[in-house]
């Protein structure tokens, strides 16, 4: 009876501490679990006020700047002598075109025609095929009468007064007439008169008023322009 004690309290010990740890287990708080998910994000960027669509201002319009086109030479007359000193040519500039007389007072003439370029420059043909080439500077121009393939370089200057070049195309007694004169700046006077084609030295003419006895009939003579 006396070994029984022990041993029923011994086991009573046991009930106890099962009962115990039973009641732990159901009272005890649960084991930490992960973060919550549904914690407060960080505030997201205000989205952009919508609107109609702007454009940037635009720019005013700048007129674009031209270049001015060039210019020919001014209108202008020259009159001067072959390099030879054998022949003269008078030349008249207007609006860019040229008219020019070649005449050596006896037997060979030229008449010519054509533009002048910017640059002064200029190639006048005649309808015989003669040809000038020249350019114009400040107060004079220079170039190459060219006749029956012979080359002729001249420099004529720049005339004032009644120098410069005349023609009168007429009838006279029934004879058709051609003529053609240049008046220098010193007063000199060469040209030629065709009759029916057959060219022959010219009588002089009244720079003046242009008049000219041909064959015993007067006529007149006026300034050739382009």
């Amino acid at each position: 009876m006396k070994r029984a004690g022990p041993l029923i309290t011994l086991f009573a010990g046991l009930l106890l501490g099962m009962f115990m740890l039973s009641l732990n287990a159901t009272t005890g708080e649960p084991a930490s679990t992960s973060p919550d998910r549904t914690a407060a994000s960080p505030p997201a960027s205000p989205a952009p006020p919508t609107g109609p669509a702007t454009s940037p201002p635009a720019q005013p319009r700048v007129p674009a700047v031209r270049s001015p086109s060039p210019t020919p030479p001014a209108d202008a007359r020259y009159a001067g002598r072959t390099r030879d000193d054998r022949a003269s040519v008078a030349i008249t500039l207007r609006e860019g075109k040229a008219v020019a007389y070649y005449c050596d007072g006896r037997t060979q003439e030229a008449w010519l025609r054509g533009d002048v370029a910017a640059d002064g420059s200029m190639r006048l043909r005649s309808k015989a095929g003669a040809t000038l080439d020249g350019t114009v500077h400040d107060d004079r121009v220079d170039g190459t009468v060219t006749v029956r393939n012979a080359g002729h370089p001249f420099t004529a200057a720049r005339a004032s007064g009644p120098a410069g070049v005349y023609r009168a195309t007429t009838e006279v007694r029934g004879t058709k007439v051609d003529g053609g004169w240049i008046v220098l700046q010193n007063g000199r006077q060469i040209g030629i008169v065709s009759r029916d084609g057959e060219p022959g030295a010219a009588p002089p003419i009244d720079p003046r008023t242009g008049a000219v006895t041909i064959d015993g009939e007067q006529v007149t003579a006026r300034p050739v322009t382009p």
